[in-house]
């Protein structure tokens, strides 16, 4: 007897929870295709009735990370209605939070391509971005410069990560530019500055 609609459907979110997980915390090639249906508590056959790879599973992971039935702890806790914050400040203000930042299994799939646990490379990514604050700071009027380096270097990487993380070149050299124009304003360089060029 075939499986119902909605059997398939549960399975097949089983699977993406679990993908979703597993990809966060150890990224895309960390992971294996048994090594996510053994956590879905499946066997490795009933994949392909789902996903025709691993790349497609990925994508619909991200996917997945937007469109839940229910919104993760880390979401719940920021959006409650009936506040005086409009709903866009509600989710920044969820992006940004602790709860999400620890949050390792069910956190923005962006934040599950940040290295892994390697000591070093963690090690060599820090000693990047402190060179790069102190350079931004050092060159920052007062007030708050420590602060606005911080900010500068967030939108620099931010910025550039969206950009190459989208398939439409338009949207990337749209969060190209506005993230360059955002550091731009945050450094208080943005009068007589000229952007860059259109790839």
């Amino acid at each position: 007897m075939p499986y119902s609609k909605r059997h398939k459907q549960e399975t097949r979110e089983r699977i993406l929870e679990s993908a979703r997980r597993l990809f966060n915390g150890r990224g895309y090639s960390g992971v294996t295709i048994d090594e996510i249906m053994n956590d879905a508590r499946m066997t490795h056959g009933g994949f392909y009735r789902h996903f025709s790879g691993k790349d497609e599973l990925y994508a619909e992971a991200v996917r997945h990370f937007l469109c839940k039935k229910r919104p993760d702890p880390w979401q719940a806790r920021q959006a409650t209605p009936g506040t005086d914050r409009p709903r866009a400040r509600r989710m920044v203000d969820a992006y940004f939070s602790r709860d999400h930042f620890d949050d390792r299994e069910c956190c923005c799939p962006l934040l599950g391509m940040a290295p892994g646990s390697s000591r070093s490379v963690k090690a060599a990514y820090r000693e990047v971005a402190e060179t790069a604050v102190r350079v931004f700071e050092a060159n920052l009027s007062k007030p708050n410069a420590r602060e606005r380096s911080l900010a500068l270097l967030a939108l620099c990487v931010g910025g550039m990560v969206l950009a190459r993380s989208v398939d439409d070149p338009q949207l990337a050299e749209d969060f190209r530019l506005a993230a360059h124009k955002q550091a731009l304003r945050t450094a208080g360089w943005s009068q007589g500055a000229k952007a860059p060029e259109a790839v």
